[in-house]
């Protein structure tokens, strides 16, 4: 008997062993200790591109090199301390590190304020990049249904075009009109000249040679000319009234030449690294001299526009950026309601800002191109609590999906108050 129960109490440890194995590889993938759930993966994208993303790319290599299966190439256990102390792993002689550092310097990254746990997340968002490979480029978005492609309010383009087509139907119109009179005149003209009998006032009448002149000092030709002018100067002005506090294509000169297309579309810097509160302020905010430290501080020293950086840093002065993107103090804005709950995308306002070599206001920022926006996107209430009983409600009365417009985006005091 006590060897029986030896054997069942064997059998039942080896069970509970091999469980806990299985639980470990499901959690943490295939040993390497790095988790695959979508959390730890969604939590690791978050701090790769608040974190790593203005040096490291996943598949290509930058300014720094490529993390595509950087777990294989290191174990977890060096890259934590390579991570949290990259200069004094370089100056212990870590072979690995110290070719690093040679690749790349005199570039070298500062140490990083990571948990454990966080490394790990990191860890587990480049491992799942690295198993999706590359992301294929998406192709361009039509341009907006209304409007032009910088996103023209219909209101204006009706007005404006209205106007155009009244003063080419009008010139059409008189052209026909003209034509057709001066058809008639040659063939009453003719008729009459080869009757008998007529009075010297009709004969001198119709032997009157023709006068470009008279023409012009016609009534008919002053009148028609007359509105046609008042049409124009209609068109024009009311071209200029729905122009005013527009400052579209606005692209003014910076103390720094900072090219967007170099950080934000060579190096894939992520916004949010520099604009550090687009998804948790009412302001995306400009970034301080310190961000551009980051880099700046091994990375082109000896460069004018960098040297304005340095001289900032060092008579504690902010830069003195001009604001391109302004709206009008009576207006309200929030761009974390808009980047991080509603899940707009930079370039949906800003326009392809990472091929820009100088920023310019890409959108009209328009009470109406705002109005038009909210009227046309719908809410992103997937995986949002806060919106479950205002979809059931929509949804039991409509068939259509729940647009801004629909839970108060169109009422006066959201925007102003």
């Amino acid at each position: 008997m006590s060897i029986g129960r030896s054997v069942l109490r064997l059998r039942s440890t080896l069970v509970v062993v091999c469980g806990l194995l299985l639980a470990s590889t499901m959690v943490f993938g295939q040993g390497d200790g790095i988790p695959t759930d979508e959390t730890s993966i969604s939590a690791g994208m978050e701090l790769f591109d608040g974190n790593c993303s203005s040096c490291h790319q996943i598949h290509e290599k930058g300014i720094a090199p490529a993390l595509k299966n950087v777990y294989e190439r290191r174990d977890v256990k060096w890259l934590t301390k390579f991570i949290k102390h990259p200069g004094k792993t370089i100056e212990s002689g870590d072979a690995y590190a110290v070719a690093l550092y040679e690749e790349f310097k005199p570039t070298i990254m500062p140490n990083q304020d990571l948990s454990d746990e966080e490394i790990l997340q990191v860890l587990a968002y480049v491992k799942d990049a690295t198993i999706k490979g590359p992301a294929k480029p998406a192709a361009e978005a039509a341009a907006a249904s209304t409007g032009a492609e910088a996103g023209t309010p219909q209101g204006m383009v009706v007005s404006s075009n209205l106007l155009v087509g009244v003063i080419i139907g009008l010139l059409v119109l008189l052209g026909i009109v003209l034509i057709v009179l001066v058809i008639l005149a040659n063939v009453l003209t003719q008729y009459l000249r080869q009757q008998k009998g007529l009075e010297a006032e009709d004969e001198a009448y119709i032997n009157e040679k023709f006068s470009l002149a008279a023409i012009f000092r016609s009534q008919v030709f002053v009148g028609l000319a007359s509105f046609v002018f008042v049409i124009v100067v209609a068109k024009v002005t009311v071209d200029a009234l729905f122009a005013v506090g527009i400052q579209q294509g606005y692209a003014p000169e910076q103390p720094i030449n900072f090219s967007h297309k170099l950080h934000a579309g060579y190096y894939e810097i992520d916004c949010k690294y520099c604009h550090t509160g687009v998804e948790k302020s009412k302001n995306a905010n400009i970034p301080s001299a310190n961000i551009c430290m980051n880099c700046h501080n091994s990375i082109r020293q000896n460069s004018p526009e960098i040297q304005k950086i340095y001289a900032a840093v060092e008579n504690d002065q902010p830069i003195q950026w001009v604001r391109v993107h302004n709206l009008p103090d009576l207006a309200y804005f929030n761009h974390s309601q808009h980047v991080k709950v509603g899940g707009v995308e930079c370039q949906t306002c800003h326009g392809e800002i990472e091929k820009m070599e100088v920023v310019q206001q890409h959108s009209l920022l328009t009470m109406g191109w705002c109005i038009d926006c909210h009227r046309k996107t719908d809410v992103n209430a997937k995986g949002n609590a806060y919106y479950d009983k205002m979809v059931e409600m929509h949804d039991a009365t409509s068939k259509e999906p729940m647009k801004v417009k629909d839970i108060g985006g169109l009422e006066c005091a959201k925007c102003h108050y």
